[in-house]
């Protein structure tokens, strides 16, 4: 059908579009500053160390994959891939956009496009039916696997994009300083961890929170309680990591003797 071929096709130009405009940003940098500088700007404690950003390597390595592996004709009419097309589309022109404002400096608008950007990824990962749905060793590395990895990792980024604009626009939180702001984040970053551990058993999600936890633990070593939290987070999601690895042992080994 065309309606497929133009889909797939649109899903290699909306991924060729995000990464270009991700790479300008740095190598030109987009209006004389890179996106890293900017972040620094800002006084919070929830952003990872620079180190931490690298991830954005693998998960731009993920998404072409997906988008190549999406164009194959044998995928032309796969229907978990016509469910989420579009959708992908949409991610990267919210990813594109919200560039594009934030080295422009219109911090606020960045808020909305970061929410249609997570708004996106979790519509494609619960209509994968990621950590639900038996896939092909080939679906899951990828399909799913950039997906998981994408989620976390904007998870992540949305609550310290959303930090990062209150602090611009001082807001005061309700009189809690901004290091207890950052832990009460993390507690709930650690509680987004456990939920999908519980309920997707999601063992790429779980590793980019124990990544971005750890970078940020790296950034303000010594700074009580940020450090102390975010070391905790770490562990606590690495060990989430570990009994969810071995509850899918378990049941992967279950499942073949049954057979």
């Amino acid at each position: 059908m065309k309606a497929d071929s133009n889909r797939q096709f649109w899903v290699v130009m909306a991924t060729l579009v995000m990464i270009t405009v991700n790479a300008l940003a740095n190598i030109l940098p987009i209006n004389g500053i890179t996106t890293g500088a900017i972040s620094d700007q800002f006084s919070v404690y929830f952003v990872p160390a620079g180190f931490v950003f690298s991830i954005w390597g693998v998960i731009y390595a993920a998404v072409i994959a997906f988008a190549v592996y999406q164009a194959l004709p044998a995928q032309k009419e796969d229907p978990a891939l016509r469910k989420i097309g579009w959708w992908y589309v949409v991610s990267c022109a919210a990813n594109s956009a919200w560039i594009l404002l934030w080295h422009y400096q219109q911090f606020v608008f960045t808020l909305a496009v970061m929410a249609l950007l997570l708004t996106a990824l979790i519509i494609i990962y619960n209509r994968l039916e990621i950590g639900i749905q038996q896939v092909t060793r080939r679906m899951r590395y990828l399909v799913h696997l950039p997906f998981s990895i994408y989620l976390g990792w904007i998870t992540i980024a949305t609550i310290a994009n959303v930090t990062s604009v209150l602090d611009l626009l001082q807001w005061r939180g309700f009189g809690i300083n901004e290091k207890m702001w950052a832990v009460i984040m993390l507690v709930v970053g650690v509680i987004i961890a456990e939920l999908m551990a519980y309920n997707r058993r999601d063992l790429a999600f779980l590793a980019v929170l124990v990544w971005a936890f750890f970078g940020i633990s790296q950034k303000f070593h010594g700074i009580s309680p940020v450090y102390e939290t975010a070391t905790v987070a770490a562990v606590v999601v690495l060990v989430m990591m570990v009994i969810t690895f071995l509850i899918k042992i378990k049941r992967s080994s279950s499942t073949m003797q049954h057979k």
